[in-house]
């Protein structure tokens, strides 16, 4: 049945498509209390409150685009995007280095594999949905030619370091929350979040440039502009100053569309299993537990 409706969707212009998502964004603004709380807390947070109205448009067009996405015809949907900086990519790939792809819930997220696959062979890391009936809406919709999908395991980060060992593409989504023991407490817009360290290792581990990606949407369903950047700050060597980097890049490359950031994600959760960040203390900072005195 979902499989059917998105089909249906996916036949619609894009224009159209976006249209009727501009009027969802609102319609679950307006009645989802935690969504609107969410909404509003995160883009406050990070300094974008003024950007709200905008941001739920587009994240309604986000969730109706992806009918377009995953179900129309790859030529057509190709054809919706402009790529920009793909020589930075391509200059790592022509090395055989292999190339890291970071690429956060910034735009179209969902087009960027299928781009990428069409100019060479993409390893994409993969979490399978909670949902059963969401399964085989998405696995088909993103095992496209030269797009290969890695599990969230680790069968999967073997598959991925495999690729990069043979100067191929991967691709990962730096700010989804990690499971308890692949990520630790980094900084994101002022407030800890779990962040992935996975990433970081498999740079360190190949010396693999990571490169930034976006899909831009543009107004009124002319499409899209997927830009790459690279990666400019320095990774360091502890799990929590690489993830922090990596937080830091995701905040300025979100600077460059801010309302088009996937702000009603709840990226600051505690997954089941992780001790909470530690709360900061009167001074603003976290205490350090190894400053502590042992009792007399």
């Amino acid at each position: 049945m979902l499989v059917t409706l998105f089909r249906l969707l996916s036949t619609l212009p894009l224009s159209v498509l976006h249209a009727l998502g501009s009027a969802l964004g609102w319609l679950v603004y307006l009645a989802s209390p935690s969504y609107r709380r969410r909404l509003r807390d995160n883009l406050g947070r990070a300094g974008y409150a003024q950007h709200l109205p905008t941001a739920i448009r587009e994240s309604g067009k986000n969730i109706l685009e992806l009918t377009f996405v995953w179900c129309a015809p790859p030529q057509r949907v190709l054809s919706s995007a402009r790529i920009e900086n793909w020589e930075l990519a391509q200059a790592a790939l022509d090395a055989k280095r292999g190339v890291i792809f970071l690429t956060p819930h910034l735009g179209c997220f969902e087009i960027i594999a299928q781009a990428i696959a069409a100019q060479t062979r993409l390893t994409a890391l993969y979490r399978p949905p909670r949902k059963a009936a969401l399964k085989p809406l998405i696995e088909g919709a993103r095992a496209r030619r030269n797009l290969l999908l890695a599990p969230a395991n680790l069968s999967g980060v073997r598959s991925l370091l495999k690729a990069l060992k043979k100067g191929e593409a991967i691709g990962l989504l730096p700010d989804q929350v990690p499971q308890h023991g692949e990520g630790v407490w980094a900084d994101f817009f002022g407030k800890p979040a779990y962040t992935m360290t996975l990433s970081a290792k498999l740079q360190q581990m190949t010396g693999a440039p990571i490169i930034l990606s976006y899909a831009e949407r543009l107004p009124h369903g002319a499409g899209f502009v997927i830009r790459f950047a690279p990666f400019g700050e320095v990774l360091g060597d502890s799990a929590e100053q690489q993830a922090r980097a990596i937080n830091l890049a995701m905040e300025k490359l979100i600077a460059r569309c801010p309302a088009q950031y996937l702000w009603s994600y709840n990226r600051y959760k505690t997954p089941s299993g992780v001790a909470a960040a530690a709360e900061p203390n009167a001074a603003g900072t976290a205490p350090d537990p190894h400053s502590q005195q042992e009792p007399r």
